[in-house]
Parts: structure tokens; sequence; C-alpha cells
């Protein structure tokens, strides 16, 4: 993979990213998100909701810590991440850069994307960093990704999206295709961050186009 970088007036774009995983199920995508991200290089601002660090536990094996710059220090070491690449905060560390326009990210995903979260961004609540964050991300146009994990969707569910959808946020449901004939689990996960980094502009081999030689469709 490499990293894009495109350009705006005045200059190139904020290299920068903000992560953010909620405490909906599939924690596996957020973290898969993660380690490709730190592959193409690219500087992360990390942040993981109390209930996120729950479902961490409960989905997967990893033993990660509980205190942001541990949190940051564990990821780093597991995906060889640069010097500084990853940064994590605390969901209460207002003085962190996400939380303000002056250093917004050219982009943020939220993956997985709670439906609580959900309506905290479409309402403006900000009570954590992650909704301020969002928020920051929001006003000053730049890229929300919202991968949001539930199912079904109740009335409330479809507004809320419906609203950041006309805000300019891009709803992308944890929704993964069939049509690469995925193997395993992973290959499932690796669908859905494909397509994440596909609106992020990271080049990527992680599944075959629709189309192409190896999917045997559309020929």
């Amino acid at each position: 993979m490499r990293y894009w970088r495109g350009s705006e007036s005045g200059g190139m774009k904020s290299p920068d990213v903000a992560l953010a995983l909620t405490g909906a199920s599939g924690v596996q995508y957020g973290i898969r998100l993660l380690e490709c991200l730190v592959s193409a290089g690219v500087p992360i601002h990390l942040m993981l909701s109390r209930p996120a660090q729950v479902v961490l536990g409960l989905e997967t094996d990893l033993s990660v810590p509980g205190r942001p710059v541990e949190i940051g220090r564990f990821f780093s070491e597991r995906f060889q991440a640069g010097p500084g690449q990853i940064q994590c905060y605390g969901p209460e560390q207002w003085t962190a850069p996400v939380a303000s326009g002056s250093a917004v990210p050219r982009a943020m995903i939220v993956c997985p994307c709670s439906t609580a979260t959900l309506a905290a961004v479409a309402s403006g609540a900000s009570r954590s960093l992650i909704e301020r964050a969002a928020d920051v991300v929001l006003k000053e146009r730049r890229q929300l990704l919202l991968v949001v994990r539930e199912t079904p969707f109740s009335e409330v569910h479809l507004e809320n999206m419906l609203r950041l959808a006309r805000m300019g946020a891009v709803i992308m449901p944890a929704n993964p295709a069939f049509y690469h004939r995925p193997r395993t689990l992973d290959d499932m996960i690796d669908f859905m961050v494909a397509r994440i980094l596909d609106h992020l502009d990271i080049t990527h081999e992680l599944v075959p186009r629709w189309g192409g030689p190896s999917t045997g469709v559309g020929v």
C-alpha cells in the first residue's frame, strides 16, 4: 500500500487521519484498518471509547492496556509503527489536536461506529473526544466515514444516518460482500477495510476488484 497525498488550494492536505473505535461489535474491522494505515505510513490519531475497550476483551485475544499512552505503545509495537506515527488520546483529553479546527485531520473514520455514537454525532452532542473530533471534521468540511454496525436499523438509526449523510458524512455499514469468494473471516474483514481505504484514496491489494480476472464476475 502507499499513502495518498492530495492537494487543495493553498498547499497539501493534512497527512494525518483520526481513527475512533467505539463500543459496537466488529472491533476487528478497526484493528485491521489501523494495521493497514500504519503499513501505508499514515500518521494516526487513535481514540478508543471505554465500551470499545470492553468489546476488545470480548471479541479478540488482544491484551490491550487501559491508558492511552500504553495503548499507543501497544499498537505501535504490534504493527511496527514509526516513531510517533500512532498518537492515542483518552475519551476526555480535550487538549488533543483533533478537538480543534486549527489542527483538524484530513479524514476521520469511526470503525466500528455504535448507534449511540451515531446519534451523538448527528446531534452535535460532543460529550467525548470522539464526538467532538467528529463534530470538528464535519464543521471543517473534511471527510467523515462512519462504519455503522447494527442490525436491524430502527427508524431512529435511519434518521440519524440520513441527517449525517446530508451533512456530508459517508455512511458505510459493515456489510461485507461475497463476490470475491471469501474463505476466511479475515477475508471478510479485509473487504470492508478495502472499501474504507478506497474512500481515503489509499491504494491496496486487500481484495480483488469487481470484474477483475480473479473474481470471475463481470466478464
